[in-house]
C-alpha cells in the first residue's frame, strides 16, 4: 500500500507538470516541470524523501526500459534519419562529450565539498 501512495505523490507532481505546460508559455516539457516541481518541495520539505524513496527507487531502475518504445520510433524513421545521420552525429558526439564533463567536474566539486565538511 505504501508503494501505491508514493507512486501517487510521483503522478500528482507529473499532472502539475502537465498544468504547467498547458498554462505557462514557455517551450519547457511537462516532464521538465514535474521534475522541478518535486525537486522543490523535496528541497523546501514538502515532500519528504522517505515519502518518494521506494517508488523512484524502482524507476530509475527500470528507466533504460522506458527508452524502448522511443528507440522503436527511431527505428521506424530510420529511412529519413540516416539522410542525416553524419551531421547528427557531428552534433550528437561533443555534446555528449561536453555533458560527460560537465557531469564529471560537477560530481568531483560536490565530493571534495561533502569530504572538507567531514
Amino acid at each position: 500500500m505504501k508503494l501505491i501512495f508514493e507512486f501517487a505523490r510521483i503522478a500528482a507532481f507529473c499532472f502539475a507538470g502537465e498544468v504547467c505546460h498547458l498554462v505557462l508559455p514557455l517551450p519547457i516539457p511537462a516532464s521538465v516541470y514535474g521534475l522541478m516541481l518535486l525537486l522543490a518541495a523535496l528541497r523546501f520539505g514538502g515532500v519528504k524523501l522517505e515519502q518518494v524513496r521506494t517508488a523512484a527507487l524502482f524507476l530509475t531502475g527500470i528507466f533504460p526500459l522506458l527508452f524502448v518504445p522511443a528507440a522503436a520510433g527511431v527505428m521506424d524513421l530510420w529511412a529519413d534519419l540516416q539522410a542525416m545521420l553524419v551531421p547528427v552525429l557531428l552534433a550528437l558526439i561533443p555534446i555528449t562529450i561536453l555533458v560527460m564533463t560537465v557531469s564529471g567536474c560537477v560530481t568531483q566539486r560536490l565530493a571534495e565539498r561533502k569530504e572538507k565538511k567531514q
